[in-house]
């Protein structure tokens, strides 16, 4: 679900790690992504829950880490 809810451009940089007490912890490529999607924190949060509905995070915690090519 996560491509689907936050687009091509961002899920080629980031990928969601786990979920904990409501949290989606997202691995992402670079500090400078990291950044960008903190930005971005609240259109992801909303583009989930309408992708997920009850069953969307109630915040997301990004950190870099994310290897595409691994």
């Amino acid at each position: 679900h996560w491509a689907l809810a936050v687009g091509p451009e961002v899920a080629s940089h980031s990928r969601p790690e786990g979920l904990r007490q409501g949290v989606l912890e997202v691995s992402v490529d670079s500090s400078v992504w990291c950044q960008q999607l903190q930005m971005l924190r609240p259109k992801l949060l909303e583009a989930l829950r309408e992708a997920l509905g009850e069953e969307a995070p109630e915040d997301l915690r990004f950190r870099v880490g994310y290897n595409p090519s691994a």
